[in-house]
């Protein structure tokens, strides 16, 4: 461990964010057909799948319409993954002082202490990203189904999200800013507003987190090559980055579509509402069934597995090291 206690705070850091910015500008299209087929309800369905989702969205919206909201992510992604990476180094480190191999059950929480650390980013800009992304479907949903979606509804949220999608002869998606909801959010229901679905966040990260670092931990160390110093090169730690973060996405999926239903402010006429986590767990498994938990776990798989890939890849390498004229280190090379 000594030789990962060399690595900077700061060096994580980078390597956190360059990652998380390359990552979400490579598979934010992905995010968005996840974000909308997530919030579509049977019978109500505009989209069969990912790649219809982004047809429909390119030709309804043009080629940028499928980067509706990627300005927060690419705001918001480098604090968020730079404290998710930083925080479970940190603790893998202190549950290891005794300079030995961490157990399973450390490991696992380690994860547990940097998914919470990060839902302090994650849930406002999962907040306004999801506004943004969803405003697509419900255009088009009031401009496909209008005898379905007669008008839209935000239970109380501010009128200036209720104008942005109101109903109109010919609906279009209006531009609103995350600026624009921000301030709206902040001025009629305070900071709470911003971190509207964090019990549902933590929830998903959480286990997340648990599942990932472990098993991450685990098939990266399957690549060490004993003739090379038990070094690992560097397609393995994008592989195990990418296998370990598929496999988490999938497992925590259910969640994540809580957290999508309970963040979406605007709904169509015919489109529930939800008090709270078990509202919306009974009301899904009454209205759709236990299928609906698993809408947008492929999507959600393809995008989690290459920003974790890369992720790993940038401590491989030693991006932030090298800005900071350090020696490129692994961060699980101990």
């Amino acid at each position: 461990m000594a030789q990962q206690q060399q690595i900077s705070l700061p060096a994580k850091l980078i390597n956190g964010g360059i990652a998380g910015m390359v990552g979400v500008t490579c598979v934010f299209p992905i995010d968005l057909a996840k974000t909308r087929l997530q919030n579509q309800r049977s019978g109500q369905q505009l989209y069969k799948n990912m790649m219809d989702c982004l047809i429909k969205t390119v030709k309804s919206e043009g080629y940028f319409g499928m980067y509706r909201g990627a300005a927060v992510n690419l705001t918001l992604v480098t604090p968020e993954k730079a404290i998710k990476l930083a925080a479970n180094d940190f603790f893998r480190q202190y549950l290891s002082k005794d300079g030995g191999r961490l157990t399973v059950g450390r490991e696992m929480l380690a994860g547990c202490g940097a998914g919470m650390c990060q839902v302090v980013i994650t849930t406002p800009m999962e907040m306004l990203k999801i506004q943004l992304q969803d405003a697509g479907r419900l255009a088009a949903q009031q401009r496909i189904m209008p005898t379905v979606v007669p008008s839209l509804k935000l239970g109380g949220t501010s009128a200036l999200l209720s104008r942005s999608y109101s109903a109109c002869p010919s609906p279009q998606v209006l531009r609103v800013s995350a600026i624009q909801i921000t301030r709206e959010l902040l001025r009629t229901k305070g900071i709470v507003g911003l971190y509207k679905g964090l019990g549902a966040t933590l929830m998903r990260d959480i286990p997340f987190s648990v599942v990932y670092f472990p098993l991450f931990a685990h098939l990266h160390q399957l690549g060490a090559r004993p003739s090379d110093g038990a070094s690992v090169p560097f397609y393995w730690s994008f592989m195990s980055g990418c296998m370990a973060g598929s496999a988490a996405a999938v497992a925590v999926n259910p969640c994540d579509v809580i957290k999508t239903r309970l963040q979406s402010l605007s709904k169509g006429a015919n489109e529930e509402t939800y008090n709270g986590v078990v509202d919306c767990i009974s009301k899904i498994l009454k209205k759709e069934g236990p299928g609906a938990f698993l809408k947008g776990a492929g999507c959600r798989a393809l995008v989690i597995a290459p920003l974790f890939g890369i992720a790993q890849v940038m401590y491989f390498v030693g991006v932030g090291e090298f800005l900071l004229e350090y020696t490129p280190n692994n961060i699980f090379s101990a």
